[in-house]
């Protein structure tokens, strides 16, 4: 949005800018007015590749907006709990992105890409209406990310924050496929228990070519190794709803004593992920939009890639008997530089904060039915004070 600035010369003040309708300002190359393309679709708003022709930018150069504000998701107990939170703006004309305060999603917009893409993300930071007197500023950090240039990192001591008001465009050459994570570097421990969080995925150049019987693969794998027929995207969290009602009513948050006791997957405790639906908070907003259910047919391979955005808790993650394979660890293959197998069967990964675990399920001799995959730490298993629930969803073989 364009504010008016101000500064002082020579004791006086005066206005440089005049007064300006609100509005996000994306810096995209063929479009100037968040809406993709322009308002008809295949149309550049400005030919910026000076071609003579209005037309539609290469399919894998790429524009995502999102914005920046506070919220309140409903936990499978009931409790209302405020966050913070990003959201999808992407499309939505100028005028409207104001009226998306307070509307932050947990967790954030899943973010989709393919390696060889040209990524265009704008954040804007549209302020917390809860919380009027934090000015704090927001950044998108792509967390394991090969960045090349510092600027767009988003950890603030390389780059910088976007302050309330204001929008910045990341701009990435995506080059590594694997299984990522995204969150705010702002104050990264209140920002991120808070609910800053996203999955964040790239697509390997080798999709959509037929290799080893496959033409999806979490990796460049060349023999399909990492292919897969469906996939669950899953991300461990936790909260502490003290620290979130201390943040709420602006009082301190004492970091010492943070303790998590809602442990979650995509945002929900069992039995909210296994709810296929989005789930509104008291207020009517959909703010819960992942559910985190892992469904295939019998003779299909899954490919679950889980990550742990979590500030503090390492997770046991079980996958319920079932014959399991970590192909990926951290984005990477697991394959040696000398091209030697690494990957190796697991009934379960020991997930830590920031790893993220590429892991494929052969349901091939697998009887159809029901199967759980959970945290095997038991404290794990609650939605804080009702039992029965937390970081556990179900794997439905048909």
């Amino acid at each position: 949005m364009r504010i008016r600035t101000f500064v002082a010369a020579a004791g006086l003040l005066g206005v440089l800018l005049p007064a300006l309708p609100a509005a996000a300002l994306v810096q995209f190359p063929y479009d100037l007015d968040n809406m993709p393309m322009g308002n008809f679709p295949g149309v550049e708003d400005v030919d910026w590749n000076a071609d003579g022709l209005f037309d539609a930018p290469p399919a894998h150069y790429l524009f995502r907006h999102l914005g920046a504000t506070d919220g309140y998701v409903k936990m499978a107990d009931g409790l209302d709990m405020y966050i913070f939170g990003f959201l999808d703006l992407a499309g939505m004309p100028n005028a409207d992105t104001m009226m998306m305060m307070n509307k932050g999603e947990f967790p954030a917009p899943t973010l989709e890409f393919k390696e060889g893409d040209h990524v265009y993300l704008n954040l804007s930071n549209l302020g917390m209406p809860v919380r009027p007197d934090l000015f704090d500023a927001h950044t998108v950090h792509f967390h394991g990310f090969p960045q090349a240039a510092p600027v767009f990192d988003g950890e603030p001591m390389a780059s910088f924050g976007i302050n309330m008001g204001s929008d910045l465009t990341y701009y990435y050459r995506i080059v590594e496929p694997g299984t990522y994570m995204y969150h705010c570097h702002v104050e990264a421990t209140e920002h991120m228990e808070m609910g800053m969080l996203g999955n964040l995925v790239v697509r390997p150049a080798q999709d959509g070519s037929a290799v080893g019987g496959f033409t999806k693969f979490a990796y460049n794998d060349g023999d399909g190794t990492s292919g897969y027929d469906v996939e669950a995207i899953l991300q461990f969290s936790e909260f502490d709803p003290a620290f979130h009602e201390a943040d709420e009513k602006a009082q301190p948050l004492r970091f010492a004593e943070l303790e998590g006791r809602y442990f979650l997957l995509n945002g929900r405790g069992y039995p909210d992920t296994v709810d296929a639906g989005a789930i509104a908070n008291a207020g009517g907003d959909p703010t819960l939009k992942l559910h985190a259910i892992v469904e295939a047919n019998q003779g299909q391979r899954i490919l679950i890639r889980l990550s742990n955005l979590s500030v503090m808790g390492y997770a046991t993650i079980e996958f319920g008997g079932l014959p399991a394979k970590v192909v990926g660890k951290c984005a990477k293959l697991l394959r040696g530089p000398d091209g030697k197998d690494l990957t190796y069967s697991a009934n379960s990964v020991h997930i830590g904060p920031g790893q993220s675990y590429d892991v494929i399920i052969n349901t091939t001799a697998v009887p159809r039915g029901t199967y759980f995959l959970y945290s095997r730490n038991l404290h794990h298993l609650h939605n804080d004070r009702m039992d029965r629930g937390g970081a556990m969803t179900e794997i439905r073989i048909n």
